[in-house]
């Protein structure tokens, strides 16, 4: 691995070794140390809205988000920015249609949601399964990549060490879940957006030094080494190879921006706000955390290719995902100094972190829902007790069999996993939450039409995209069922989700719809305004 030095690996390796244990003892620390729901699922709504906003930003900026748009930068140019600025978008999307309605209708999770005007198991079911279903893959894929972003850092390439890496990263990221629960896996968010923001700015500065602060020389630059020359600058090269380039950037873009919102891991953070003031304040933040992220991941990913080359960039990894790496070290230029190989260690330490911190927030969602939703949701009320212990082994029975999962298929390009995940929040979860927060006639057929339909539909449709099969950087690229013509499903499967939700609340009849209509207006002043207290 040209260009890091064994003095680097070594100190990585301790840096991350004292970032994973001292974070483990702050979870010990600060988590629960009582049978107290409202403590473990939402830490008593006591982040003030700087911590609770640093806390979704966070969770927004993963692991995936930080490599893989890198990557697409590096590689592909000014789609890669137009891909960031979509990411950035989807958190505006959220604070200004979303946030302070799921704040009021919400509790715990995304289940009580959907159950404020239509209460039963069926409902909670699917929503434990939607948000199951969308929140696996993109763990899967960060879980996966573990290995290989462990062994580019600290220079190995055993595969039985990368396997260990998977096994130790997964344990832990199990272990600040179930022991932090919220203001646990809050904490480290914290850290991990702090320390992120801040390496990257220095690297982004450095970058910009060698360019003299132009960033029009950095463009050219990044243009002339790319390989392709000004297309580097204009939109289509990411989907140049497709039938319909430009509608299929348009798929990307709308399932990157609905996706992203309404992801239950991000949506679960509205519910720890003690108000809807504090809402507004904690995105307030969040959002200049996103904004500024996307100019860092910008200018960081033109200057891998700008500084050494989009082929070399391709040829270390096809998908571009240790662009940001590469960049941050040739950021530092050929003769590295203590303090730049502690700058570096930073870098490495943020994304090492990133990780950590990015799956440990799924863990909790979907242990959240299987212990609130599934179990605590039967007619026969479980204590609070119970339903503690409930959510802690949940999130051992969803992080051990991905953990297995993801080193079965570690050796698999699984980028496909990330738009999966996206599009099933796009297409399922995006019409759910806005039909049941401001549409009064929505019934109970419709939201489990949507949410079972556009999930069914969005898997089939991506099944037949060219990241699965039909391209060399398909997930099987040696196979050829590709019969969708555009990279992400969103532009068929968003429209045909919220159309799922209409046709099922049309079969259900007037007298439903009716009632469903009543049913709102009983809960429209607690949804739209928080006018009342929130309920169980």
């Amino acid at each position: 691995m040209t260009g890091f030095s064994s003095s680097t690996h070594a100190m990585s390796l301790v840096a991350f070794t004292a970032v994973a244990t001292i974070i483990l003892l702050l979870c010990v620390m600060t988590g629960p140390d009582r049978d107290d729901l409202d403590e473990f699922y939402t830490g008593y709504g006591s982040l003030s809205a700087m911590r609770n906003g640093l806390a979704i930003a966070g969770d927004y900026i993963s692991a995936a988000t930080v490599l893989s748009t890198g990557g697409v930068i590096a590689i592909y140019g000014y789609d890669g920015v137009v891909l960031a600025l979509s990411t950035a978008l989807s958190l505006m999307l959220l604070m200004f249609l979303l946030a302070e309605p799921l704040r009021n209708a919400g509790r715990f999770t995304m289940g009580d949601v959907l159950a404020r005007r239509m209460p039963g198991r069926a409902v909670r079911g699917a929503a434990c399964a939607a948000t199951i279903t969308a929140l696996v893959p993109m763990m899967l894929l960060q879980l996966a990549g573990t290995g290989d972003l462990l062994a580019f850092i600290l220079g190995f390439s055993s595969d039985s060490l990368k396997t260990a890496c998977t096994l130790g990263i997964g344990a832990l990221m199990i272990s600040y879940a179930a022991i932090g629960g919220m203001k646990g896996t809050a904490l480290v968010q914290i850290l991990k957006i702090v320390m992120l923001l801040g390496s990257g700015a220095i690297v982004a500065v450095l970058v910009l030094r060698q360019f003299d602060w132009d960033t029009g020389k950095l463009f050219a630059a990044a243009a002339g080494r790319s390989g392709v020359g000004p297309a580097f600058l204009r939109s289509g090269l990411e989907f140049a190879g497709g039938s319909y380039p430009r509608l299929d950037m348009i798929s990307a873009q709308l399932t990157v921006v609905l996706g992203g919102a309404c992801l239950p891991h991000i949506t679960m953070r509205m519910y720890t706000a003690r108000s809807a003031r504090q809402v507004r304040r904690s995105m307030s933040w969040a959002v200049p955390c996103v904004a500024l992220f996307t100019l860092i991941i910008t200018i960081v990913g033109f200057g891998a290719t700008a500084l050494i080359g989009r082929a070399t960039i391709a040829g270390a990894d096809p998908t571009g995902r240790t662009a940001y790496l590469l960049g941050s070290r040739a950021a530092l230029g050929p003769d590295v100094s203590t303090a730049e190989t502690f700058l570096f260690t930073m870098v490495a330490t943020a994304l090492f972190l990133t990780l950590l911190a990015s799956v440990a927030g799924m863990i909790l969602a979907c242990a959240n829902t299987l212990a609130h939703d599934l179990f605590a949701s039967r007619a026969k009320p479980t204590s609070a007790r119970r339903e503690m212990t409930l959510a802690r082994l949940s999130a051992l029975a969803v992080g051990a069999p991905t953990i297995f999962l993801a080193i079965l298929v570690q050796h698999h390009n699984l980028q496909p996993l990330a738009l999966l995940s996206a599009s099933l929040g796009a297409s399922a979860l995006a019409p759910a939450l806005v039909y049941s927060l401001f549409w009064r006639r929505y019934t109970r057929m419709g939201l489990l039409f949507t949410l079972i339909g556009g999930s069914v539909a969005t898997i089939v449709l991506m099944t037949g995209t060219n990241l699965v099969s039909g391209s060399s950087f398909a997930a099987f690229p040696n196979a050829d069922f590709n019969w969708f013509p555009f990279t992400t499903p969103g532009l068929v499967s968003v429209p045909l989700g919220f159309g799922l939700g209409w046709l099922g609340t049309v079969l259900s009849g007037r007298q439903k719809a009716a009632e469903q209509r009543r049913q709102y207006e009983a809960v429209e002043g607690w949804i739209l305004a928080g006018a009342a207290r929130r309920g169980n």
